[in-house]
């Protein structure tokens, strides 16, 4: 392949990366469209990574198709380290910017080894604490915001510690978002964990098995407070950050403005996650309210 066809297959695979995180990730799509230019091809590799991989099992029509997807993932990452030709866009794109950028391996590991472990899961095993649930988060979201800053050349303690945090109140709050989807698809795998279910009287044992009662949507909103309420917690603490954190990472952190839009949303539909209305625009307001609120923090350098 001569250098215009190399360049032209490289371009092609960024379209489609940017592609893949408009049609399936569109709210992280915005964010990225108010990082510099420079940034941004590195940014859409690695949300399009991220969207390989979290798809994986749910485009699969059977379970075991997923997991062998994943594990190509796996075996992928390894290969492009390695430099060697991986054929698949994102694989291409990624590629690319590893090539450019010194992106950490152990990272894009963990975050495809956390959806491995999830996706092996079995029917009645039940994350045991909340803490389980933000090390989940922090392996599937923060990890690829401590990724772009590190392919923008930017290196500080404070903007990794506000990314974890961001990481961690996004992860839990997508979490509980996706409740109801995964519940109609499968009502004995649970992302509520089994000490704020046993506490709220949402913990059974029928035949021998665990599972969680999804029938009491009063209880349900109470457990849901609590992991929303965890969730608040991390913003504040991403933000008490602020100050410390240098201003070029901060289009990097702007995922915490959707993740308080959705907060504001849960609390506004009382933490009923089978309110219709959370399903509506992006994060539950108007697409126009979500960009508008995101111009608004960019503009004034706040995340």
């Amino acid at each position: 392949m001569n250098a215009t066809s190399t360049s032209k297959s490289i371009q092609a695979a960024f379209s489609y990366c940017v592609q893949q995180v408009r049609s399936y990730d569109y709210h992280h799509y915005l964010c990225l469209l108010h990082l510099p230019s420079t940034m941004r091809k590195s940014a859409f590799a690695l949300r399009a990574f991220n969207v390989e991989t979290a798809r994986a099992m749910d485009v699969a029509s059977d379970p075991r198709v997923g997991l062998m997807r994943l594990l190509w993932w796996q075996e992928a990452v390894d290969k492009i380290f390695a430099h060697k030709v991986v054929e698949h866009p994102t694989a291409r794109a990624l590629s690319s910017i590893i090539s450019e950028h010194k992106i950490n391996k152990s990272w894009l590991k963990r975050s495809v080894e956390a959806r491995i472990n999830d996706a092996r899961r079995e029917e009645d095993e039940i994350p045991e604490t909340l803490g389980v649930l933000e090390r989940y988060s922090e392996d599937t979201v923060s990890t690829f915001l401590y990724m772009t800053l590190q392919a923008g050349g930017i290196t500080s303690t404070a903007a990794d510690h506000a990314a974890s945090h961001i990481g961690k109140a996004s992860g839990l709050l997508l979490l509980l978002k996706s409740l109801p989807y995964h519940a109609s698809r499968n009502p004995q795998t649970s992302y509520i964990p089994a000490d704020l279910a046993s506490k709220h009287g949402l913990l059974v044992t029928e035949g021998g098995r665990r599972q969680i009662r999804m029938d009491s949507r009063e209880k349900l909103s109470e457990v849901v407070f609590e992991m929303a309420s965890v969730a608040n917690v991390h913003l504040q603490k991403a933000r008490d950050l602020a100050g410390t954190v240098p201003a070029e990472a901060f289009p990097v952190l702007l995922p915490a403005v959707p993740a308080q839009v959705l907060l504001d949303s849960l609390r506004g539909v009382q933490f009923d996650v089978f309110d219709p209305r959370l399903a509506k625009g992006i994060m539950g307001i108007s697409p126009l309210s979500f960009q508008l609120k995101l111009k608004w923090y960019a503009w004034r350098g706040k995340y």
